[in-house]
């Protein structure tokens, strides 16, 4: 007899276990945006979303463990990009889905994983995607657990690219036109610069 281990609830993956070559090699996840950690932004934003959080990292392994989340490292590779990052949170939890996010994209609206499995349900599909009305938004996933298998071989077949390995399985797409600010990212010191300002007067509406 076998056991299924798998369950109902949806964990969280945040990927940030990049080398940000564009930001002189710094952490993305804990670099400060008007005096907060980017990750911080990012656990507050899943929080209510999600059963579980993951947070997938290859450095500075203690400051993430201090949010109280279970840390995993790339199950294989030296710094193979997202893709390790998915396998590993897969590996690790026990979750029928898991949901994954950039580490460096502050912005994760309320809805994310809500429309994310309406689309993955709707559309009978293996993942869903996102898409921003333009193009596909794919760190911004939500995978079916039993693609591990698929995904190993991917990997362990020399596979990087992340649009590819999409391709080989019935992709859902979810329209997030209505959220144009969910995929900003930072790459850069100017793009850092510019969410800074997008938080500041946000903060300064917030206020009475």
């Amino acid at each position: 007899m076998t056991t299924d281990n798998t369950d109902n609830t949806v964990t969280a993956v945040i990927l940030a276990g990049g080398m940000a070559r564009r930001m002189d090699g710094v952490d993305k996840g804990l670099i400060e945006l008007n005096g907060r950690p980017m990750i911080e932004y990012i656990i507050e934003a899943l929080k209510p979303q999600v059963d579980h959080i993951v947070i997938s990292a290859n450095r500075n392994l203690e400051q993430y463990r201090r949010y109280g989340y279970p840390v995993v490292k790339d199950i294989m590779g030296d710094y193979f990009g997202p893709l390790a990052g998915m396998a590993s949170g897969l590996q690790t939890c026990s979750s029928e889905c898991i949901l994954t996010v950039p580490c460096d994209s502050p912005f994760v609206p309320p809805r994310l994983a809500e429309k994310l499995n309406t689309a993955l349900l709707e559309q009978e599909a293996e993942l869903s995607v996102a898409n921003d009305s333009e193009r596909m938004q794919p760190v911004f996933a939500m995978l079916r657990r039993h693609l591990l298998p698929s995904l190993l071989a991917y990997l362990d077949a020399g596979g990087r690219k992340i649009d590819t390995w999409y391709a080989e399985h019935k992709t859902a797409l979810a329209d997030f036109s209505d959220s144009p600010d969910t995929f900003i990212n930072i790459n850069t010191p100017e793009d850092k610069a510019f969410v800074e300002g997008i938080i500041s007067a946000e903060n300064r509406a917030q206020q009475p």
